[in-house]
């Protein structure tokens, strides 16, 4: 008689406690009670017409493979070894119908069985859809202010035309603010390194052009050159800094912006703004000009003044590369607002695509479907999308049968990563599995 006891020790100690496993393990377990009751009547006068011969070589490698691939469901070979000792065990001779049926049933259960890369999936955006904790604010005690925009942050002044608060650009960039707009903002007494912290934008009013000093800009610039010699002369979009219509070359001292958070190097993207009015500019535009806001790249935690390298070292220090060639294919990049996005640009440029902003904080399905139906690639940024807007960019990329990952970061590395994943059909989501990049050879 087929000594069954330690194959059901074997699978009761490898199922876990979800649904799916726990059905996986019943099916198995189902299997074996009816394969030992009928051997163990094999022998008597009833037995005789209904005879099943088991094949115990494909049944030992069931039983193996269905231990692998609920220990591991993302071990495809392991449950496509258990599918075809299935299909050899249905094939007896002289089978019963029960015994064929509990195979058929456990070999649904296994087709149907979700892939590692699916539970991740899902599980990334239950987390994206998870309720973020906001800090509780009395807006009740919160006074109106105009603002009145600076080169760096802004001012706000009462209705008395009186300045009661000057911001810092940290506290307003994400807002977007203008000369006009009326805020509420109440005053910062827990944070002494803030004068007020803005609550919300409530309206907007015209302000008289005497009152109001007109600032232009220039977005997404790019800082090149080496230590020392750092210039701007365009932006990431290839636009050349242009001042009254005439092209300019800006000189950079990065020392004015060296510290433990920022640091501008070669490769660099900034924010440029100044007053159309100065008087500056025609002789001297580097005095006039300003840099408004360093966009922050990944760089190490505690960075020093690098020494002079040789050719050899300097080559070394490069950005590798991946192995991976997009063939210009459109990359749709799922952020809000154009945060970062000349910098994930420059990502999907390095690899020759063809890169597409989505915006991800517009949740009106109709307008997010038609964004991402022609594209190719859809990377999503969660660290910036609405959370209206995940499962909607999810679902129209599996509709339309789009290449798909998620970068939690709206760091340069985080990002490539994400674009091998979705191009080489891995896992949308990272997570804490262990993922080969293979690197480009030099």
């Amino acid at each position: 008689m087929f000594d069954y006891r330690n194959n059901l020790k074997r699978i009761l100690n490898q199922t876990a406690g979800d649904e799916k496993s726990l059905k996986n393990g019943l099916a198995a377990i189902k299997l074996i009670l009816g394969m030992t009751a009928d051997t163990a009547t094999n022998n008597s006068p009833e037995s005789a017409k209904n005879n099943v011969e088991v094949d115990f070589q494909q049944l030992n490698l069931l039983l193996k493979s269905l231990t692998r691939f609920i220990s591991n469901t993302a071990d495809l070979s392991a449950k496509n070894s258990a599918l075809s000792a299935i299909q050899q065990l249905t094939l007896a001779p002289s089978i019963n119908k029960e015994y064929r049926q509990n195979l058929i049933d456990l070999k649904k259960a296994l087709n149907s069985a979700p892939a590692t890369k699916d539970l991740i999936d899902k599980k990334v955006f239950e987390q994206a859809l998870a309720p973020i904790k906001k800090p509780q604010r009395d807006y009740r005690k919160g006074k109106r202010y105009t603002v009145i925009r600076l080169l760096t942050g802004c001012d706000l002044i009462n209705d008395s035309n009186r300045t009661v608060f000057t911001l810092t650009e940290s506290q307003i960039h994400s807002l977007n603010l203008k000369s006009g707009d009326i805020v509420e903002a109440i005053p910062e007494d827990k944070n002494s390194h803030y004068d007020a912290t803005i609550l919300r934008v409530v309206g907007f009013r015209d302000l008289p052009s005497m009152e109001v000093d007109v600032i232009s800009t220039f977005k997404y610039a790019v800082v090149q050159g080496r230590s020392g010699h750092l210039a701007i002369t365009r932006n990431a979009q290839g636009k050349k800094l242009r001042v009254h219509g005439k092209q300019i070359l800006l000189p950079v001292d990065s020392s004015k912006y060296w510290d433990e958070n920022i640091r501008l190097t070669d490769g660099s993207i900034v924010d440029l703004a100044w007053y159309d009015g100065d008087v500056r500019l025609k002789k001297n535009p580097a005095e006039a000009i300003q840099i408004r806001w360093v966009y922050q790249l990944e760089q190490p935690k505690d960075p020093q003044i690098r020494k002079k390298k040789t050719k050899k070292e300097a080559k070394d220090t490069k950005i590798p590369r991946l192995e991976m060639d997009l063939h210009y294919q459109r990359v749709g990049i799922a952020v809000g607002d154009n945060q970062n996005e000349a910098i994930l640009e420059s990502v999907v440029n390095r690899y020759h695509g063809i890169p597409i902003p989505i915006d991800a904080f517009q949740g009106k399905k109709k307008v997010i479907e038609n964004q991402i139906k022609d594209l190719d690639i859809v990377i999503l940024v969660t660290a910036f999308a609405a959370h209206d807007s995940t499962w909607n960019i999810s679902e129209f990329a599996n509709k339309y049968h789009i290449k798909f990952a998620v970068s939690s970061s709206k760091g340069y590395q985080a990002f490539e990563r994400a674009l091998y994943r979705a191009e080489n059909g891995l896992p949308a989501y990272e997570g804490n599995q262990t993922i080969n990049y293979r690197l480009a050879d030099k």
